[in-house]
């Protein structure tokens, strides 16, 4: 059912604003948002905050902000908590929090805010795969659509690889006098002394981590349909299993204290825009217009970054990451496209065996969805990246 409490709210304000147009203006303002949070981490990272600190703060941000609505939006949707729930949930927390944005922290540390949001871009096509392997997804290799979503896949592997194993001659470095004039840029400036190939790998861990929460919370919302609860309940492991961490390898109480404005920015940035607004935002798009309008504008954000990070962090272009990001983003339009074609299909299908009986009877017909629409982008794309 079409919310039409802001339509017409707009038209007693003089104006009407059609909901596709604010879907889009949601999208796109989602993603700078979204580019804005890789280079605020990667500026954090160049500060000197500690990588095990820096997402213990987020996610304590991310939790306050999200546990009053959770708890007052979802009270009637919400099943009683037992152990079984808390096991899961602790579980995905591990693998949706914990492992994901460590090894987030890991390569953007190593590589760069442009690469991360990159490679970001292949998390629908190995989310697939993922699927397609554990037989959640089926794949049809004697139709269009089964056959696209593997060219995407391999397309997407190939441009993951070619970002790690190809580093390339620089295609653009900024202007050196830009960033020698201000001391704030150069103090954010990229750091020196990385492990190109070593962050690539940590980056591939993060999406394949991703990837994994993606398909493994789909059987949990159908048991638990309270998303806001379950991302707070997630919130709150990621932070205890951070602190569990941090006991082991962040010992040093200085670490724990915000030295800088900067870095409460970033903190404050990550908890709330990138975390807790941004989750908000992403679910009324994807409620209104699908999961596959959303990961259309995926591939918004890595320009959108790489425009950012040049002018912020004196960021340099490498042959390798711009021929490895044309493969990821070419490779997840083919996934997309496919989805979006087995999808008419299934439609089709569903229409087709609906006898004339049932018509007259105004018997409902059978909605035949597809396996993947909630995983692949049913949370928010950078929630915990």
């Amino acid at each position: 059912m079409a919310d039409t409490s802001g339509s017409a709210t707009t038209k007693r304000m003089g104006f009407a604003v059609p909901e596709k147009m604010q879907l889009h203006l949601a999208m796109l303002t989602l993603q700078f948002g979204y580019a804005g949070f890789h280079v605020v981490s990667r500026a954090a990272l160049n500060m000197g905050i500690s990588k095990i600190v820096f997402p213990v703060y987020r996610n304590i941000l991310a939790f306050l902000l999200l546990l009053p609505f959770a708890y007052f939006l979802e009270k009637k949707d919400r099943p009683p908590l037992t152990w079984n729930f808390v096991i899961q949930f602790f579980l995905l927390a591990v693998v949706g929090i914990t492992a994901n944005q460590g090894f987030y922290l890991l390569g953007l540390d190593n590589t760069s805010p442009t690469f991360a949001s990159a490679i970001q871009n292949s998390v629908p096509a190995i989310t697939f795969l993922m699927a397609a392997v554990l037989r959640i997804e089926t794949v049809r290799l004697n139709r269009k659509d089964g056959i696209s979503k593997v060219c995407g896949t391999l397309l997407c592997v190939a441009g993951a690889s070619v970002i790690t194993l190809y580093k390339g001659p620089t295609i653009y470095s900024p202007n050196p006098p830009l960033q020698r004039t201000s001391p704030v840029l150069l103090a954010l400036g990229d750091a020196k002394g990385k492990n190109w190939t070593l962050g690539c790998i940590f980056l591939i861990g993060h999406c394949l981590s991703w990837a994994g929460w993606l398909v493994l919370q789909a059987p949990v919302l159908k048991k638990y349909p309270a998303r806001l609860s379950v991302t707070s309940y997630q919130c709150f492991f990621g932070v205890i299993q951070f602190l569990i961490i941090a006991a082991f390898c962040e010992r040093d109480p200085q670490a724990w204290l915000v030295h800088s404005g900067g870095e409460l920015f970033s903190v404050f940035y990550a908890g709330i825009v990138a975390s807790g607004i941004a989750f908000a935002v992403q679910i009324w798009c994807i409620d209104r217009g699908g999961p596959v309008f959303v990961a259309v504008y995926q591939p918004v954000q890595t320009l959108v970054v790489a425009l950012m990070a040049s002018l912020a962090l004196g960021e340099e272009f490498y042959l390798g990451g711009i021929i490895g990001a044309v493969l990821i983003i070419t490779g997840l339009y083919f996934v997309l496209w496919g989805k979006n074609e087995e999808q008419k299909f299934a439609k089709a299908a569903a229409a087709a065996i609906q006898s004339p009986v049932d018509i007259s009877n105004n018997r409902p017909t059978s909605h035949i969805k597809s396996s993947l629409a909630q995983p692949l982008l049913g949370s928010s794309t950078d929630q915990n990246a």
